[in-house]
């Protein structure tokens, strides 16, 4: 599933080729795709974007009239710039976005059709997508030790909970826990204030340092290639490499539709955690689906700040 470095390239790609143009044509070629009625597709049609915004793992195309334009990529959804009026894929294509400059094809490369169109009226509807995660980069080291400590799971269930923090999902959690040199079933009950302080340092500078690298990467072009799995990553997706730190080969923990990866000498103190009292723990902690965990719902705090993130502006309350 793309995440806070990914979303935040795509946005910023986006609001340099949109804004300001108008939306001539929506083309909607999966039946699943569009979760809403009113306002319809033709309302849209014809009006200019304002901007676009970032609100979790969801991307917001604001268009005049006060209506907006959600779209959630789930799992396998990507967005590809294309040449205005290209052809919307017949397997994987759900819909084409056609402005004066180009086309923005929306795939998705799984048939559990889970990604999702939204088109809502008014600031004020964007609150029933708000999930209430808190952004790392505006959060003091305090708020982020109040956030973790609120419920107890292991600190990687709790870092990938979209309802605890914006943006950060399976990818990413690997790198920063890596980062922070801590085993990612350390109990959020458990942590230590000097090991809250660390996991806190490695979130921001991890997700810094990755969208830094897509943008370089992307330039004035457009993120095509979005994938959880990158050859830079430490190890996310390098089951059996060596650690870069230090050699050691990582490992990895797979559960339902979960996994993660991480390495021994520099986060378990060497210990390899493939236990029955490890599945147990999973069993107990972690949901049975990427999906299961990206649809918990639950109501933000009002005293505890909500997700801001890169590229996003706050839902009016």
């Amino acid at each position: 599933m793309p995440e806070l470095p990914d979303v935040t390239v795509y946005v910023e790609r986006l609001a340099a080729l949109t804004t300001g143009k108008t939306l001539d044509k929506l083309r909607i070629a999966s039946p699943f795709l569009l979760r809403t009625v009113s306002p319809s597709p033709g309302d849209v049609t014809g009006t200019v974007v304002e901007g676009v915004e970032r609100m979790g793992k969801r991307i917001l195309l604001a268009m005049a009239g006060e209506r907006f334009l959600v779209i959630h990529l789930m799992i396998a959804g990507r967005l590809r710039w294309k040449e205005r009026g290209e052809k919307i894929p017949g397997k994987v294509g759900l819909a084409a976005f056609d402005f004066p400059n180009g086309s923005l094809i929306f795939t998705e490369a799984s048939p559990k059709k889970r990604a999702s169109l939204h088109i809502v009226q008014g600031r004020a509807a964007l609150a029933e997508f708000d999930r209430g995660g808190l952004d790392v980069f505006g959060a003091t080291a305090a708020q982020f030790a109040e956030r973790l400590r609120s419920e107890r799971h292991t600190v990687k269930r709790s870092l990938t909970d979209p309802t605890l923090f914006d943006g950060i999902g399976n990818a990413y959690s690997d790198e920063i826990l890596h980062a922070a040199k801590l085993s990612p079933f350390r109990m959020t009950s458990a942590m230590s204030d000097e090991e809250i302080e660390r996991v806190h340092r490695a979130c921001i500078a991890t997700l810094i340092a990755w969208v830094e690298r897509f943008r370089v990467e992307v330039g004035d072009g457009f993120p095509d290639k979005v994938t959880a799995f990158r050859p830079e990553m430490a190890v996310h997706g390098k089951f059996g490499q060596p650690c870069p730190a230090c050699g050691t080969p990582v490992q990895r923990i797979v559960y339902a539709d979960n996994e993660a990866n991480y390495c021994p000498t520099c986060q378990t103190d060497g210990k390899l955690l493939a236990d029955r009292a490890l599945s147990r723990l999973l069993k107990d902690d972690w949901p049975r689906s990427l999906e299961e965990l990206e649809e918990r719902r639950r109501p933000a705090a009002a005293d505890l700040p909500t997700a801001r993130g890169l590229g996003k502006k706050p839902a009016k309350k």
